[in-house]
């Protein structure tokens, strides 16, 4: 081609040197697309993807480029070295994030004749036949479906991957410190061990606290080869407003309210039994946000089906067209993708959703974020307000929306801080000025997913030696911190459960109970998958409820933004058939909020000694804030960490969920009745100078071991097949993930000399 090749800066009009060194194939699709420039990350990943010899970081805002910045130089080596079998494996968290990566990828892929393969659990089975048969191109997969491609097909794994030259993780901080995470670690390890050469990782992500950290995820042991491509495009405006409101006891009319909040006559609101904060959050979303696209995060699939029902009924009450949407897990693949494809469309839209729609699923142009109740994570946070402003030129804009109560002689000390405005601004001034992300808690050792692991790979070979084992998962793999001894136990433990076995010549197959396990449709996943009901109406499902809500015929029921009658309930099949109707209740769904970092407590602290007023809080906001501060000098909280409140005694220690989880067991040991409540730590029928004199003795004691503090846990079963581990195991795997005695003694140290 004659014309010259895109700048390498929207600024500056250089030549490109990496589109000199991509295929001619992918250069004209790149021309056919008209962009101005190559972005900075899509320019500096050509070179070292190209040269296929080391493993790369790409981090950017979402809409950043980054699957281009990866997928431009993989498709231009897979035109020059076509080779045999899958070129690419692409792992990814989501299948609708699969779905959209395909839309996306195909039209290069059809450009230049290489073939693109979507495959989870909604793909079609003779797709999948036809590619087992005839492997090529590249392969988008979930950690679940790779899983079942070893177990079901371990004898093929290796010519279905002989040609494979990337492994791209998608998402890739969306993996990293959970249970799919160690898994996804694993199953890429076991991949090279089939194929028996390395094949360069590419990871991906939006949202990266610790560049190293993630490096050190992505090739465990070798974080420093990692090649590390952060974007060095200039973050586009942001524009952040923190709503506050004082929460109010629900009354039973509340069609004033209403229409106070939405300036309605009488005749046209209803009684909705909600509180008045919560009607006038509502008003608002529904003021702000209509005849916009825009998202709304809830940190419940309660409150989101709560927040749509209202919103809904505001549409029709008001005679316009319904704009508001629910996206949840639980949720049926149909609606999401309703959701989803009406976000895509021209139309105003707004989806009420969870984490759901935090990742990378291009949702088409997003106007605003809206985020209700106290984010958890400045991560998670960086990652939703990454989804707005995706047009060139537009501002990211996040709006909070948080209530809090109005102080009286009966609310609790901790509550009148005013805890979860003061945790939504510690968020947004290290996400905007900090510029701080939350690391991985690396010292997990995953037991659940590990026998998992352990059982895949006996399926896979038909049988293993132990050796072989502890080489492939610990050794070389994902594993790394269990020891030798610490392996033979275990695999004693699931002899003793019947879900492996040892042969005369010493290979481990699988017991009776394994066979079972591995057999069962949920074994592919690393976390727990509970039973639920599956909510049917006139032949469609809806989605599905947990099994532990009760569920009755005549109950009155709030699902997918609509109201239910139940009409019947088939416990034996867990199907529950419903019709429309006027009335309804919001399900529980189970779940909770997420674990706090020091970090964001520390800052809590520093913004309640402050005096400064964020500019970004609305008068409601400065005014709760405000309030809040006063409490904390009232309660002499600047200078001290206990108080007392009636026979109960106070601990404010200001740190993470790990600290003070520590903190609660230890305070456990010495014989006290303890409860954590928000940012305290309360301790029963003591004063502040018992608690004092236990503090020191804890002290004095030196950090305790973190596998005997264990044992003060008297549930320590989380992960999926913790069932089958024994007191021991559970003790050192519960320390490692929710304990830190050093830091809680360190912490207890400072508090005591104070």
């Amino acid at each position: 081609m004659t014309t010259s090749p895109p700048s390498s800066s929207s600024g500056e009009q250089q030549t490109s040197s990496g589109f000199h060194q991509l295929h001619p194939g992918v250069q004209k699709w790149i021309w056919q697309q008209k962009w101005p420039a190559l972005r900075d990350i899509q320019e500096r990943a050509i070179l070292p993807i190209l040269a296929g010899d080391r493993d790369v970081l790409i981090s950017a805002a979402t809409a950043g480029g980054k699957t281009e910045a990866a997928f431009l130089p993989i498709f231009s080596r897979l035109m020059e070295e076509p080779g045999m079998g899958i070129g690419t494996l692409c792992i990814s968290p989501l299948k609708a994030l699969i779905n959209d990566q395909f839309r996306r990828l195909s039209e290069i892929g059809e450009q230049l004749e290489i073939k693109v393969t979507p495959w989870h659990g909604d793909i079609d089975a003779g797709r999948k036949r036809r590619l087992l048969k005839q492997p090529s191109g590249v392969l988008l997969i979930t950690p679940e479906s790779l899983e079942a491609l070893f177990v079901r097909h371990g004898s093929e794994i290796a010519g279905f991957f002989q040609g494979l030259n990337y492994l791209v993780v998608d998402e890739l901080h969306a993996f990293i410190g959970s249970e799919r995470g160690k898994q996804l670690q694993s199953l890429m390890h076991r991949v090279e061990q089939v194929i028996r050469r390395r094949v360069p990782r590419i990871g991906l992500s939006a949202t990266l606290g610790d560049m190293e950290l993630a490096a050190e995820f992505l090739r465990t042991g070798k974080a420093v080869q990692v090649e590390q491509i952060e974007s060095e495009d200039e973050g586009q405006e942001i524009q952040i407003q923190v709503k506050g409101y004082r929460k109010t006891v629900p009354v039973l009319d509340r069609a004033l309210n209403l229409n106070k909040a939405l300036n309605l006559n009488q005749d046209e609101t209803e009684d909705l039994g909600d509180s008045q904060d919560e009607m006038d959050i509502t008003a608002h979303l529904f003021r702000v946000l209509r005849g916009e696209t825009n998202l709304i995060f809830i940190n419940s699939r309660s409150a989101v089906e709560a927040y749509t029902d209202r919103l809904c009924r505001l549409s029709d009450q008001q005679r316009v067209p319904n704009e508001f949407f629910p996206h949840h897990g639980s949720l049926s693949k149909e609606i999401r993708e309703e959701a989803e494809q009406a976000l895509k469309s021209d139309k105003p839209t707004n989806v009420i959703c969870t984490t759901t729609l935090e990742m990378g699923i291009d949702v088409g142009s997003v106007k605003s974020i809206a985020q209700v109740g106290p984010p958890f994570s400045v991560s998670s946070t960086r990652q939703r307000l990454g989804r707005s402003g995706r047009k060139a030129g537009d501002p990211a804009i996040i709006r909070f929306y948080i209530s809090e109560p109005d102080v009286t002689s009966t609310t609790l000390i901790q509550d009148a801080l005013h805890p979860a405005l003061v945790q939504t601004i510690a968020i947004v001034n290290l996400m905007v000025f900090e510029r701080w992300c939350e690391p991985p808690i690396v010292t997990k050792l995953h037991l659940s997913t590990l026998i998992q692991q352990v059982l895949s790979l006996i399926a896979q070979y038909g049988g293993v030696n132990a050796l072989q084992l502890y080489q492939v998962l610990c050794q070389t793999g994902a594993f790394q911190q269990i020891t030798q001894e610490m392996f033979i136990q275990f695999l004693r433990q699931l002899g003793a459960k019947d879900l492996i076995q040892q042969t005369h010549d010493g290979l481990l197959i699988l017991g009776l109970k394994g066979e079972r396990l591995v057999n069962h449709y949920s074994f592919y996943t690393a976390f727990q998958t509970p039973e639920e009901y599956r909510i049917v109406t006139q032949g469609k499902t809806l989605g599905t409820l947990p099994i532990d809500f009760p569920l009755i015929e005549g109950l009155f029921l709030i699902f997918a933004g609509r109201r239910w009658m139940v009409l019947s309930v088939d416990a034996e099949h867990k199907v529950v058939d419903v019709a429309r109707a006027s009335a309804g209740r919001v399900p529980k769904f189970g779940g909770g909020g997420g674990a706090i970092h020091d970090r964001i407590r520390q800052e809590m602290y520093q913004i309640y000694r402050s005096e400064k007023v964020p500019v970004f809080l609305d008068r409601t906001a400065v005014d709760l804030l405000q309030e809040g501060r006063e409490n904390f000098y009232r309660f002499g909280l600047d200078n001290r960490y206990l108080l007392q409140d009636g026979k109960k005694t106070l601990l404010f220690c200001w740190m993470g969920s790990q600290v003070i989880n520590t903190i609660y067991l230890l305070l456990r040991t010495q014989g006290l009745q303890v409860e954590l409540n928000g940012i305290a730590i309360v301790v029963h029928d003591t004063t502040p100078e018992r608690l004092m004199k236990k503090l020191e003795a804890i002290v004095d004691m030196e950090p305790v071991d973190a596998i005997s503090l264990a044992e003060v846990v008297e549930d320590k079963a989380i992960g999926k097949h913790d069932l089958f581990l024994n007191e021991e195991l559970l003790g050192w795997n519960y320390a490692a993930s929710h304990l830190a005695p050093s830091k809680a003694w360190e912490t207890l140290q400072v508090l005591v000399k104070q």
